[in-house]
C-alpha cells in the first residue's frame, strides 16, 4: 500500500476517496530511560533510548492506519499526518497518532 503526506500521487489517478483513516499509539517510557535522558539533558547529546521510543510509537501508529485502510479496500492513504503529544502524569506517556485519506485507484 502507497502511503503518502501529499493530497495527490502522480503516478496514480484516485478513483475513489474512502474516507478518513487512523491509527493510535500511547507507549511509556520506563523510569531508566528518564534518568539517562535528564543525564543527557545536562551534558547535551541525543537521547537514542527516547529516539527508539519514538520510532516505534511511529510505526505503530502508520500500521495500525494501514491495516484500517487495507479492510476498506483501500489502495493507498493520501494526506497522511502524524501527531505527536505527551500525555499523564508529567507527560509521562507518548501518544503517536497517524491520520490520512484512504482512496482507490
Amino acid at each position: 500500500m502507497i502511503l503518502s503526506t501529499t493530497n495527490t500521487l502522480e503516478t496514480h489517478q484516485i478513483k475513489e476517496y474512502i474516507g478518513i483513516v487512523s491509527g493510535e499509539t500511547i507507549i511509556g517510557a520506563n523510569i531508566f530511560k528518564d534518568i539517562f535522558a535528564g543525564i543527557r539533558d545536562i551534558i547535551g547529546g541525543r537521547s537514542s533510548s527516547y529516539e527508539k521510543v519514538l520510532r516505534e510509537a511511529k510505526s505503530i501508529a502508520l500500521k495500525e492506519m494501514e491495516e484500517q485502510a487495507q479492510r476498506l479496500g483501500a489502495s493507498a492513504i493520501i494526506g497522511i499526518d502524524l501527531d505527536y503529544e505527551t500525555v499523564g502524569a508529567k507527560g509521562a506517556m507518548l501518544m503517536v497518532t497517524a491520520s490520512g485519506t484512504a482512496i482507490k485507484f
